[in-house]
């Protein structure tokens, strides 16, 4: 394994981790203190890229100067009443959340596994009061390798084992089917106790998989034949990062269920949302639901400015282009050591030849030696996903740096 010397003072902010934080993470060595547009800046002033965006909830850049002001403006009037009472910025907020994305009502929530919580309730919900199955017989579909969050329901119906062993029993009601395969989609619809399909548009934790084209066509035209709810976890896809507003876009699919989260906030605090029409909304009541901290005034103002950024400045635009860019100069590299380029606008991933178990640590180790920040899933991927806002120059310049960093594997 790569060998590595950390300075004084990040190795004591390391320790201090070790002793007091859970050990529920595997970060990178190094110790962020300040971050600005694409780059992010360590403890002894070394400027990195960031290639992960802290996994696309920075999609606008690090610090924003438009969202930084409206965060700064904001918390200087209010920034939490609770939905007990009424605020003059939460109406606003809904008004143009709901416009922006075309649908009736939004119910929000802070993290993005919060949101998909949610979305499965209204699921059920709309399961027993609109399609008429019987109590506690609800079962919704789900798809293999996906990664929606760490809740207790939402590990039961993971498949990876670092997710759910030893947290059982586990939540029923769910049914695994394989990823990209309308087969088994249409065969578990013959239930009818399914009321929807939880789906990520691409899957991201697994390592950025694309599905084939017309898959998400596919799962839209199947709920409609068999009158399931598809609920699209949009939360790492969505807000431009792969080049459209929603990676739904890409194939027109209008889902019934839309799963916000993360870049809502350009990184500045935790925000989510469920957004969907009054036919599955409205079977929910007040008190069956909510979050104290869920559509707080703070959140509202900073998600409107940050949504209103990603469209003046045309980062779905710039995504898909610099995507494209990316892809193409990863591929000229022609190296042994990638196995496989993927992805979709600015969320790509490589896959490692496996020269050793740590080859994707070590790369990353490399990496960041070398001046950008990614980190590796499951073992042999890296996803490379930077802020919307990086240009060709920085794309090329950042293509060299893992061109370089790539001769640690020789």
């Amino acid at each position: 394994m790569l060998t590595h010397i950390l300075s004084e003072r990040s190795a004591q902010y390391l320790l201090l981790e070790d002793k007091y934080s859970a050990h529920n993470y595997h970060p990178l060595p190094v110790v962020l203190e300040k971050g600005k547009g694409v780059f992010l800046y360590d403890v002894d002033s070394k400027r990195y890229y960031d290639f992960l965006s802290g996994y696309s909830a920075v999609n606008q850049g690090h610090c924003h100067p438009k969202i930084i002001e409206t965060f700064i403006n904001q918390t200087q009037k209010l920034t939490l009443t609770s939905r007990a009472f009424h605020n003059n910025l939460f109406g606003e907020f809904a008004e143009f959340i709901t416009q922006y994305f075309g649908y009736d009502k939004v119910l929000p929530m802070n993290t993005g596994v919060e949101a998909v919580e949610t979305a499965i309730k209204l699921a059920r919900r709309w399961g027993y009061t609109n399609k008429g199955i019987g109590e506690n017989k609800v079962k919704i579909i789900v798809c293999a390798d996906n990664f929606h969050g760490r809740t207790s329901t939402v590990i039961s119906f993971s498949t990876d084992p670092g997710s759910y062993d030893r947290f059982g029993p586990y939540m029923p009601g769910f049914e695994i089917v394989e990823y990209n395969n309308l087969h088994a989609i249409e065969v578990a619809f013959q239930d009818k106790n399914v009321a929807a399909i939880l789906v990520e548009p691409i899957q991201g934790e697994a390592g950025v998989v694309v599905p084939d084209d017309g898959y998400l066509q596919g799962i839209r035209n199947l709920c409609n034949e068999y009158n399931v709810l598809f609920l699209a976890d949009e939360i790492q896809t969505g807000l431009c990062r792969t080049g459209k507003l929603l990676a739904c876009d890409h194939e027109n699919v209008r889902p019934d269920i839309l799963i916000l989260g993360k870049a809502l906030s350009g990184g500045t605090m935790p925000v989510s949302c469920v957004l969907c029409d009054n036919a599955i909304m409205m079977n929910i009541k007040p008190g069956e639901h909510g979050s104290t901290y869920g559509g707080n005034p703070l959140a509202c103002a900073v998600t409107v400015t940050s949504l209103k950024v990603l469209r003046e400045e045309k980062m779905a635009e710039n995504a898909a282009a610099m995507g494209i860019l990316l892809r193409a100069e990863l591929n000229k590299l022609q190296s042994p050591f990638i196995k496989t380029i993927r992805g979709k606008g600015l969320l790509n991933a490589i896959v490692i030849e496996h020269v050793n178990k740590d080859a994707a640590w070590d790369l990353c180790l490399a990496l960041k030696e070398n001046g950008l920040l990614a980190k590796p899933t499951h073992g042999d991927k890296i996803r490379f996903a930077p802020p919307l806002i990086i240009n060709a120059e920085q794309i090329k310049e950042c293509v060299g740096i893992i061109n370089e960093s790539l001769k640690i594997l020789f």
